[in-house]
Protein backbone atom coordinates (compact mmCIF):
# COMPACT_ATOMS: atom_id res chain seq x y z
CA UNK A 1 0.00 0.00 0.00
CA UNK A 2 3.00 2.21 -0.46
CA UNK A 3 3.65 1.69 3.27
CA UNK A 4 6.97 2.13 5.00
CA UNK A 5 8.30 -0.98 6.64
CA UNK A 6 9.27 -0.31 10.24
CA UNK A 7 12.88 -0.83 11.27
CA UNK A 8 13.77 -0.23 14.89
CA UNK A 9 10.37 1.33 15.49
CA UNK A 10 10.72 3.85 12.68
CA UNK A 11 9.16 3.65 9.22
CA UNK A 12 12.09 3.71 6.83
CA UNK A 13 11.49 1.34 3.91
CA UNK A 14 9.05 2.03 1.10
CA UNK A 15 7.29 -1.15 -0.01
CA UNK A 16 4.16 -1.54 -2.09
CA UNK A 17 1.68 -4.19 -1.03
CA UNK A 18 -0.32 -6.47 -3.30
CA UNK A 19 -3.91 -5.24 -3.38
CA UNK A 20 -5.30 -8.74 -2.84
CA UNK A 21 -3.25 -9.01 0.37
CA UNK A 22 -3.98 -5.61 1.92
CA UNK A 23 -7.46 -4.68 0.71
CA UNK A 24 -10.57 -5.73 2.62
CA UNK A 25 -12.89 -8.40 1.23
CA UNK A 26 -15.42 -5.67 0.59
CA UNK A 27 -12.97 -3.65 -1.48
CA UNK A 28 -11.91 -6.74 -3.38
CA UNK A 29 -15.54 -7.25 -4.29
CA UNK A 30 -15.80 -3.61 -5.31
CA UNK A 31 -12.79 -4.09 -7.57
CA UNK A 32 -14.55 -6.96 -9.36
CA UNK A 33 -17.71 -4.89 -9.73
CA UNK A 34 -15.79 -1.87 -11.03
CA UNK A 35 -14.08 -4.06 -13.64
CA UNK A 36 -17.44 -5.20 -14.99
CA UNK A 37 -18.55 -1.57 -15.36
CA UNK A 38 -15.26 -0.81 -17.05
CA UNK A 39 -15.56 -3.60 -19.63
CA UNK A 40 -19.02 -2.35 -20.62
CA UNK A 41 -17.57 1.13 -21.03
CA UNK A 42 -14.72 -0.15 -23.21
CA UNK A 43 -17.07 -2.10 -25.42
CA UNK A 44 -18.83 1.14 -26.41
CA UNK A 45 -15.73 3.34 -26.57
CA UNK A 46 -13.42 2.12 -29.33
CA UNK A 47 -12.57 5.54 -30.76
CA UNK A 48 -12.12 8.99 -29.27
CA UNK A 49 -15.46 10.14 -30.68
CA UNK A 50 -17.29 7.13 -29.27
CA UNK A 51 -15.56 7.70 -25.93
CA UNK A 52 -16.67 11.32 -25.72
CA UNK A 53 -20.20 10.35 -26.75
CA UNK A 54 -20.31 7.69 -24.01
CA UNK A 55 -18.93 10.16 -21.44
CA UNK A 56 -21.61 12.66 -22.45
CA UNK A 57 -24.37 10.06 -22.08
CA UNK A 58 -23.14 9.02 -18.62
CA UNK A 59 -22.70 12.65 -17.54
CA UNK A 60 -26.25 13.54 -18.52
CA UNK A 61 -27.50 10.66 -16.36
CA UNK A 62 -25.59 12.29 -13.49
CA UNK A 63 -27.46 15.59 -14.09
CA UNK A 64 -24.67 17.29 -16.04
CA UNK A 65 -25.90 19.87 -18.55
CA UNK A 66 -24.29 20.38 -21.97
CA UNK A 67 -23.21 24.02 -22.32
CA UNK A 68 -22.71 25.97 -25.54
CA UNK A 69 -19.89 28.54 -25.34
CA UNK A 70 -21.90 30.83 -27.60
CA UNK A 71 -24.89 30.89 -25.26
CA UNK A 72 -25.56 32.01 -21.69
CA UNK A 73 -24.71 29.69 -18.82
CA UNK A 74 -27.86 27.83 -17.70
CA UNK A 75 -29.12 29.22 -14.40
CA UNK A 76 -28.63 27.32 -11.15
CA UNK A 77 -26.61 24.57 -12.81
CA UNK A 78 -23.39 23.48 -11.11
CA UNK A 79 -22.62 20.38 -13.18
CA UNK A 80 -21.57 21.28 -16.71
CA UNK A 81 -20.10 19.57 -19.76
CA UNK A 82 -18.45 21.31 -22.72
CA UNK A 83 -17.82 19.22 -25.87
CA UNK A 84 -15.27 20.19 -28.50
CA UNK A 85 -15.83 18.79 -32.02
CA UNK A 86 -17.02 15.51 -30.56
CA UNK A 87 -13.45 14.46 -29.70
CA UNK A 88 -12.60 16.25 -26.45
CA UNK A 89 -14.65 17.38 -23.49
CA UNK A 90 -14.42 19.30 -20.23
CA UNK A 91 -16.67 18.33 -17.32
CA UNK A 92 -17.00 20.87 -14.52
CA UNK A 93 -18.46 20.52 -11.04
CA UNK A 94 -18.39 24.09 -9.72
CA UNK A 95 -18.36 23.01 -6.07
CA UNK A 96 -19.10 25.43 -3.23
CA UNK A 97 -16.04 27.67 -2.99
CA UNK A 98 -16.17 29.32 -6.41
CA UNK A 99 -13.38 29.60 -8.97
CA UNK A 100 -11.51 32.08 -6.79
CA UNK A 101 -10.17 29.17 -4.74
CA UNK A 102 -8.78 27.38 -7.80
CA UNK A 103 -9.77 23.86 -8.75
CA UNK A 104 -8.77 20.22 -8.83
CA UNK A 105 -8.08 18.90 -12.33
CA UNK A 106 -8.00 15.41 -13.76
CA UNK A 107 -6.76 15.16 -17.34
CA UNK A 108 -6.77 12.02 -19.49
CA UNK A 109 -6.60 11.28 -23.20
CA UNK A 110 -9.25 9.49 -25.23
CA UNK A 111 -7.22 8.45 -28.31
CA UNK A 112 -5.33 5.18 -28.76
CA UNK A 113 -2.97 3.72 -31.40
CA UNK A 114 -4.87 2.48 -34.46
CA UNK A 115 -4.96 2.35 -38.25
CA UNK A 116 -6.14 5.54 -39.97
CA UNK A 117 -6.52 5.79 -43.75
CA UNK A 118 -4.35 7.52 -46.30
CA UNK A 119 -6.02 10.34 -48.24
CA UNK A 120 -6.72 8.10 -51.27
CA UNK A 121 -6.96 4.72 -49.58
CA UNK A 122 -8.92 2.40 -51.91
CA UNK A 123 -7.07 0.36 -54.52
CA UNK A 124 -7.06 -3.09 -56.12
CA UNK A 125 -4.18 -5.54 -56.60
CA UNK A 126 -4.33 -9.22 -57.49
CA UNK A 127 -8.14 -8.99 -57.65
CA UNK A 128 -8.25 -8.01 -53.99
CA UNK A 129 -9.52 -4.60 -52.86
CA UNK A 130 -7.55 -2.87 -50.10
CA UNK A 131 -7.63 0.21 -47.95
CA UNK A 132 -4.14 1.63 -47.52
CA UNK A 133 -3.73 2.92 -43.94
CA UNK A 134 -1.33 5.17 -42.14
CA UNK A 135 -0.78 4.06 -38.57
CA UNK A 136 -1.65 6.44 -35.73
CA UNK A 137 0.53 6.57 -32.64
CA UNK A 138 3.41 4.39 -31.58
CA UNK A 139 2.88 0.77 -32.63
CA UNK A 140 4.85 -2.38 -33.24
CA UNK A 141 3.91 -3.03 -36.85
CA UNK A 142 4.16 -6.82 -36.52
CA UNK A 143 1.21 -6.77 -34.07
CA UNK A 144 -1.33 -5.73 -36.71
CA UNK A 145 -1.32 -8.39 -39.45
CA UNK A 146 -4.00 -11.05 -38.82
CA UNK A 147 -5.61 -8.97 -36.04
CA UNK A 148 -9.39 -8.78 -36.67
CA UNK A 149 -10.32 -5.15 -37.32
CA UNK A 150 -13.49 -3.09 -37.14
CA UNK A 151 -14.17 -0.02 -39.28
CA UNK A 152 -15.30 3.04 -37.35
CA UNK A 153 -15.69 6.70 -38.18
CA UNK A 154 -17.61 9.64 -39.56
CA UNK A 155 -18.40 10.56 -43.15
CA UNK A 156 -19.70 14.00 -44.18
CA UNK A 157 -21.78 13.97 -47.38
CA UNK A 158 -22.04 16.77 -49.93
CA UNK A 159 -25.22 18.07 -48.29
CA UNK A 160 -23.50 18.30 -44.89
CA UNK A 161 -25.15 15.18 -43.48
CA UNK A 162 -22.95 13.20 -41.07
CA UNK A 163 -23.04 9.41 -41.27
CA UNK A 164 -21.51 7.23 -38.58
CA UNK A 165 -19.79 4.01 -39.66
CA UNK A 166 -19.55 1.10 -37.25
CA UNK A 167 -18.78 -2.27 -38.89
CA UNK A 168 -17.16 -5.34 -37.39
CA UNK A 169 -18.10 -5.45 -33.70
CA UNK A 170 -21.31 -7.46 -33.97
CA UNK A 171 -21.17 -11.21 -34.51
CA UNK A 172 -23.13 -11.03 -37.79
CA UNK A 173 -20.94 -8.28 -39.28
CA UNK A 174 -17.80 -8.73 -41.39
CA UNK A 175 -14.38 -7.93 -40.03
CA UNK A 176 -11.34 -6.61 -41.90
CA UNK A 177 -7.83 -8.00 -41.91
CA UNK A 178 -4.22 -7.31 -42.81
CA UNK A 179 -2.68 -10.47 -44.25
CA UNK A 180 0.71 -11.93 -43.36
CA UNK A 181 3.18 -14.01 -45.33
CA UNK A 182 3.15 -17.74 -44.63
CA UNK A 183 6.25 -19.02 -42.79
CA UNK A 184 7.09 -21.40 -45.66
CA UNK A 185 8.02 -18.38 -47.83
CA UNK A 186 9.27 -16.01 -45.17
CA UNK A 187 12.89 -17.01 -44.52
CA UNK A 188 14.27 -13.71 -45.83
CA UNK A 189 12.09 -11.61 -43.53
CA UNK A 190 12.92 -13.83 -40.57
CA UNK A 191 16.51 -12.60 -40.80
CA UNK A 192 15.50 -8.94 -40.51
CA UNK A 193 15.49 -6.99 -37.20
CA UNK A 194 12.06 -7.16 -35.56
CA UNK A 195 11.35 -3.47 -36.08
CA UNK A 196 12.05 -3.71 -39.83
CA UNK A 197 10.49 -7.08 -40.59
CA UNK A 198 7.19 -5.52 -41.67
CA UNK A 199 7.14 -2.30 -43.64
CA UNK A 200 4.40 0.26 -43.00
CA UNK A 201 3.39 0.04 -46.65
CA UNK A 202 2.65 -3.67 -46.18
CA UNK A 203 -0.08 -2.96 -43.62
CA UNK A 204 -2.90 -2.98 -46.16
CA UNK A 205 -6.44 -3.83 -45.09
CA UNK A 206 -8.46 -6.34 -47.13
CA UNK A 207 -11.93 -4.92 -47.81
CA UNK A 208 -13.24 -7.00 -50.74
CA UNK A 209 -12.69 -9.87 -53.17
CA UNK A 210 -15.93 -10.06 -55.23
CA UNK A 211 -15.97 -8.21 -58.59
CA UNK A 212 -18.77 -6.32 -60.32
CA UNK A 213 -20.48 -8.36 -63.04
CA UNK A 214 -19.29 -6.17 -65.93
CA UNK A 215 -16.02 -7.71 -67.15
CA UNK A 216 -15.13 -4.59 -69.12
CA UNK A 217 -14.78 -2.47 -65.99
CA UNK A 218 -11.25 -1.74 -64.79
CA UNK A 219 -10.51 -2.76 -61.17
CA UNK A 220 -13.73 -4.75 -60.85
CA UNK A 221 -13.29 -5.57 -57.15
CA UNK A 222 -12.53 -1.95 -56.24
CA UNK A 223 -15.61 -0.93 -58.19
CA UNK A 224 -17.70 -3.46 -56.27
CA UNK A 225 -16.46 -2.04 -52.97
CA UNK A 226 -17.34 1.49 -54.09
CA UNK A 227 -20.81 0.33 -55.15
CA UNK A 228 -21.34 -1.28 -51.72
CA UNK A 229 -20.14 1.83 -49.88
CA UNK A 230 -22.35 4.06 -52.02
CA UNK A 231 -25.40 1.85 -51.54
CA UNK A 232 -25.00 1.54 -47.77
CA UNK A 233 -23.37 4.85 -46.78
CA UNK A 234 -23.59 7.14 -49.86
CA UNK A 235 -19.80 7.14 -50.02
CA UNK A 236 -17.64 7.72 -53.09
CA UNK A 237 -13.89 8.30 -53.29
CA UNK A 238 -14.36 12.01 -52.53
CA UNK A 239 -16.14 11.11 -49.28
CA UNK A 240 -13.31 8.73 -48.38
CA UNK A 241 -10.94 11.67 -48.69
CA UNK A 242 -13.02 13.94 -46.43
CA UNK A 243 -14.03 11.20 -43.97
CA UNK A 244 -12.63 10.49 -40.51
CA UNK A 245 -12.28 6.70 -40.64
CA UNK A 246 -10.10 4.38 -38.60
CA UNK A 247 -9.68 0.64 -38.09
CA UNK A 248 -9.43 -0.71 -34.54
CA UNK A 249 -9.17 -4.23 -33.09
CA UNK A 250 -12.56 -5.94 -33.12
CA UNK A 251 -12.18 -8.20 -30.07
CA UNK A 252 -14.41 -7.63 -27.06
CA UNK A 253 -12.99 -6.91 -23.58
CA UNK A 254 -12.38 -10.18 -21.74
CA UNK A 255 -11.11 -11.45 -18.39
CA UNK A 256 -7.71 -13.16 -18.28
CA UNK A 257 -6.57 -16.10 -16.18
CA UNK A 258 -8.32 -18.76 -14.14
CA UNK A 259 -8.82 -16.16 -11.41
CA UNK A 260 -10.08 -13.51 -13.88
CA UNK A 261 -7.68 -11.03 -12.29
CA UNK A 262 -6.85 -9.09 -15.46
CA UNK A 263 -8.85 -7.28 -18.14
CA UNK A 264 -7.76 -7.73 -21.76
CA UNK A 265 -8.86 -5.14 -24.29
CA UNK A 266 -7.82 -2.74 -26.99
CA UNK A 267 -7.55 0.93 -26.04
CA UNK A 268 -6.80 0.70 -22.32
CA UNK A 269 -4.15 3.35 -22.94
CA UNK A 270 -5.70 5.64 -21.91
CA UNK A 271 -9.38 4.68 -21.56
CA UNK A 272 -8.69 2.85 -18.31
CA UNK A 273 -7.83 6.26 -16.84
CA UNK A 274 -10.74 7.94 -18.64
CA UNK A 275 -13.17 5.50 -17.04
CA UNK A 276 -11.66 5.54 -13.55
CA UNK A 277 -11.31 9.33 -13.57
CA UNK A 278 -14.91 9.69 -14.76
CA UNK A 279 -16.22 7.34 -12.08
CA UNK A 280 -14.23 9.12 -9.38
CA UNK A 281 -15.37 12.49 -10.70
CA UNK A 282 -19.05 11.51 -10.55
CA UNK A 283 -18.79 10.12 -7.02
CA UNK A 284 -16.52 12.72 -5.40
CA UNK A 285 -18.02 15.07 -2.82
CA UNK A 286 -15.88 18.17 -3.08
CA UNK A 287 -15.97 21.80 -2.05
CA UNK A 288 -13.47 23.13 -4.60
CA UNK A 289 -14.28 23.22 -8.28
CA UNK A 290 -13.49 19.89 -9.99
CA UNK A 291 -12.59 19.69 -13.66
CA UNK A 292 -12.22 16.56 -15.79
CA UNK A 293 -10.46 17.40 -19.04
CA UNK A 294 -10.56 14.68 -21.72
CA UNK A 295 -8.30 15.34 -24.69
CA UNK A 296 -7.52 13.88 -28.10
CA UNK A 297 -4.24 13.56 -30.07
CA UNK A 298 -2.00 12.59 -27.14
CA UNK A 299 -0.56 9.65 -29.08
CA UNK A 300 0.62 11.96 -31.89
CA UNK A 301 1.88 14.98 -29.96
CA UNK A 302 -1.26 16.68 -28.56
CA UNK A 303 -1.29 19.14 -31.49
CA UNK A 304 -4.62 20.32 -32.90
CA UNK A 305 -7.93 21.85 -31.85
CA UNK A 306 -8.91 18.79 -29.79
CA UNK A 307 -5.47 18.14 -28.27
CA UNK A 308 -4.03 19.32 -24.96
CA UNK A 309 -2.14 22.16 -26.68
CA UNK A 310 -5.37 23.77 -27.91
CA UNK A 311 -7.03 26.82 -26.33
CA UNK A 312 -10.24 24.93 -25.58
CA UNK A 313 -9.49 24.85 -21.86
CA UNK A 314 -8.90 28.61 -21.89
CA UNK A 315 -12.18 29.07 -23.79
CA UNK A 316 -14.08 27.20 -21.08
CA UNK A 317 -12.40 28.77 -18.03
CA UNK A 318 -12.67 32.27 -19.49
CA UNK A 319 -16.36 31.65 -20.23
CA UNK A 320 -17.04 30.44 -16.68
CA UNK A 321 -15.20 33.34 -15.04
CA UNK A 322 -17.23 35.85 -17.04
CA UNK A 323 -20.58 34.08 -16.72
CA UNK A 324 -20.18 33.55 -12.98
CA UNK A 325 -18.82 37.05 -12.37
CA UNK A 326 -15.75 35.68 -10.60
CA UNK A 327 -13.11 38.20 -9.49
CA UNK A 328 -10.11 36.16 -10.63
CA UNK A 329 -8.00 36.04 -13.78
CA UNK A 330 -7.63 32.81 -15.70
CA UNK A 331 -3.92 32.82 -14.87
CA UNK A 332 -4.49 33.05 -11.14
CA UNK A 333 -7.11 30.33 -11.38
CA UNK A 334 -4.48 28.05 -12.88
CA UNK A 335 -1.91 29.09 -10.28
CA UNK A 336 -4.26 28.10 -7.45
CA UNK A 337 -5.22 24.79 -9.06
CA UNK A 338 -3.80 21.29 -8.70
CA UNK A 339 -3.91 18.50 -11.22
CA UNK A 340 -3.44 14.80 -11.76
CA UNK A 341 -2.42 13.64 -15.21
CA UNK A 342 -4.30 10.36 -15.46
CA UNK A 343 -2.29 8.19 -17.83
CA UNK A 344 -0.98 4.64 -17.95
CA UNK A 345 2.54 3.32 -17.56
CA UNK A 346 4.32 0.07 -18.29
CA UNK A 347 4.02 -2.82 -15.84
CA UNK A 348 6.89 -5.18 -15.07
CA UNK A 349 6.94 -8.10 -17.50
CA UNK A 350 9.08 -11.02 -16.23
CA UNK A 351 9.59 -12.28 -19.79
CA UNK A 352 11.50 -9.09 -20.63
CA UNK A 353 13.46 -8.38 -17.45
CA UNK A 354 16.25 -6.69 -19.38
CA UNK A 355 14.02 -3.67 -20.19
CA UNK A 356 13.37 -2.69 -16.57
CA UNK A 357 15.14 -1.31 -13.55
CA UNK A 358 13.66 -3.74 -10.97
CA UNK A 359 13.78 -1.15 -8.17
CA UNK A 360 11.93 1.44 -10.26
CA UNK A 361 9.07 -0.31 -12.00
CA UNK A 362 5.34 -0.69 -11.41
CA UNK A 363 3.86 -4.15 -10.90
CA UNK A 364 0.45 -5.54 -11.70
CA UNK A 365 -1.88 -5.63 -8.70
CA UNK A 366 0.08 -3.21 -6.51
CA UNK A 367 -2.31 -0.31 -6.96
CA UNK A 368 -2.39 3.02 -8.74
CA UNK A 369 1.04 4.22 -9.87
CA UNK A 370 2.43 7.62 -8.84
CA UNK A 371 5.17 8.67 -11.25
CA UNK A 372 7.41 11.44 -9.98
CA UNK A 373 8.59 12.23 -13.50
CA UNK A 374 8.67 10.84 -17.02
CA UNK A 375 10.74 11.72 -20.06
CA UNK A 376 13.52 10.43 -22.23
CA UNK A 377 17.27 10.02 -21.97
CA UNK A 378 18.78 12.45 -19.50
CA UNK A 379 15.28 13.44 -18.30
CA UNK A 380 14.61 15.25 -21.58
CA UNK A 381 11.07 16.61 -21.93
CA UNK A 382 10.44 15.81 -18.28
CA UNK A 383 7.54 17.16 -16.26
CA UNK A 384 8.59 16.60 -12.66
CA UNK A 385 6.14 16.90 -9.76
CA UNK A 386 7.15 19.12 -6.85
CA UNK A 387 8.05 17.35 -3.57
CA UNK A 388 5.40 19.02 -1.41
CA UNK A 389 2.65 18.07 -3.88
CA UNK A 390 3.76 14.42 -3.98
CA UNK A 391 3.84 14.40 -0.16
CA UNK A 392 0.32 15.84 -0.10
CA UNK A 393 -0.95 13.09 -2.41
CA UNK A 394 0.78 10.31 -0.48
CA UNK A 395 -0.57 11.56 2.84
CA UNK A 396 -4.09 11.55 1.38
CA UNK A 397 -3.62 7.99 0.15
CA UNK A 398 -2.32 6.78 3.52
CA UNK A 399 -5.26 8.42 5.29
CA UNK A 400 -7.85 6.95 2.90
CA UNK A 401 -6.20 3.53 2.43
CA UNK A 402 -5.62 3.88 -1.28
CA UNK A 403 -3.33 1.11 -2.54
CA UNK A 404 -0.51 2.80 -4.44
CA UNK A 405 2.98 2.23 -5.75
CA UNK A 406 5.80 4.09 -7.43
CA UNK A 407 6.86 3.47 -11.00
CA UNK A 408 9.12 4.54 -13.84
CA UNK A 409 9.06 3.72 -17.54
CA UNK A 410 12.06 1.46 -18.17
CA UNK A 411 15.79 1.80 -17.77
CA UNK A 412 17.45 5.19 -18.11
CA UNK A 413 18.70 4.70 -21.69
CA UNK A 414 16.10 2.17 -22.87
CA UNK A 415 13.71 4.70 -24.33
CA UNK A 416 11.10 6.58 -22.34
CA UNK A 417 7.80 8.31 -22.76
CA UNK A 418 5.71 11.30 -21.84
CA UNK A 419 2.18 12.32 -20.92
CA UNK A 420 -0.04 15.38 -21.16
CA UNK A 421 1.02 16.50 -17.67
CA UNK A 422 3.33 19.12 -19.16
CA UNK A 423 0.49 21.00 -20.83
CA UNK A 424 -1.10 21.70 -17.44
CA UNK A 425 2.17 22.33 -15.61
CA UNK A 426 3.06 24.88 -18.30
CA UNK A 427 -0.04 26.76 -17.14
CA UNK A 428 1.63 27.02 -13.69
CA UNK A 429 -0.39 24.29 -11.97
CA UNK A 430 0.90 21.68 -9.57
CA UNK A 431 0.73 18.40 -11.51
CA UNK A 432 1.64 14.78 -10.92
CA UNK A 433 1.30 11.73 -13.18
CA UNK A 434 -0.83 8.94 -11.77
CA UNK A 435 -2.40 5.95 -13.49
CA UNK A 436 -2.66 2.23 -14.17
CA UNK A 437 0.24 -0.05 -15.12
CA UNK A 438 -0.37 -2.10 -18.28
CA UNK A 439 1.16 -5.11 -19.92
CA UNK A 440 1.23 -5.03 -23.75
CA UNK A 441 0.95 -1.24 -23.81
CA UNK A 442 0.19 0.06 -27.33
CA UNK A 443 -0.54 -3.45 -28.59
CA UNK A 444 -3.95 -4.38 -30.09
CA UNK A 445 -4.77 -6.12 -26.80
CA UNK A 446 -3.55 -4.59 -23.53
CA UNK A 447 -3.75 -6.04 -20.01
CA UNK A 448 -4.71 -4.27 -16.78
CA UNK A 449 -5.20 -5.61 -13.26
CA UNK A 450 -8.66 -5.25 -11.74
CA UNK A 451 -6.91 -4.27 -8.51
CA UNK A 452 -5.16 -1.35 -10.20
CA UNK A 453 -8.30 -0.24 -12.04
CA UNK A 454 -10.15 0.03 -8.73
CA UNK A 455 -7.20 1.69 -6.98
CA UNK A 456 -6.96 4.34 -9.71
CA UNK A 457 -10.66 5.14 -9.37
CA UNK A 458 -10.33 5.44 -5.59
CA UNK A 459 -7.16 7.53 -5.86
CA UNK A 460 -8.72 9.99 -8.29
CA UNK A 461 -11.82 10.31 -6.10
CA UNK A 462 -9.74 10.97 -2.98
CA UNK A 463 -7.70 13.62 -4.81
CA UNK A 464 -10.82 15.47 -5.98
CA UNK A 465 -12.34 15.48 -2.50
CA UNK A 466 -9.36 17.21 -0.90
Amino acid sequence: MGNKKKIGGKGLLLESGLFWDVASKDEQGQAEKTAEEYKKFLDKARTEKQTIQRVKELAEKESFVVVDLDKKLPKDKNKLIFVNRGKSAILVDLGKEGLGAGGNFLIAHVDSPRMDLKVRPLYEDGEIAYFKPNYYGGIKKYHWPVTPLAMQGTVVLKDGQEIEIDIGLKDDEPIFLISDLLPHLDSERNDKPLGKAIDAEELNIIVGTKPVADKKVKDRVKSAVLEWLNKNYKIGEEELFTADIRFVPAQKPRDVGFDRGLVASYGQDDRVCVFTALKGFFEARNSRASILYLVDKEETGSVGATGAESMFLENVIDYLIKELGEMISIYNFYRKSKAVSADVTGAYDPDYKQAYDPNNVARLGHGVVIEKYLGYRGKSYTMEAEPFFIREIINLFHKNKVVWQTGHLGKADAGGGGTIAGYLSNRNMEVVDMGVALLNMHAPCELASKADIYSAYKGYKVFLEN
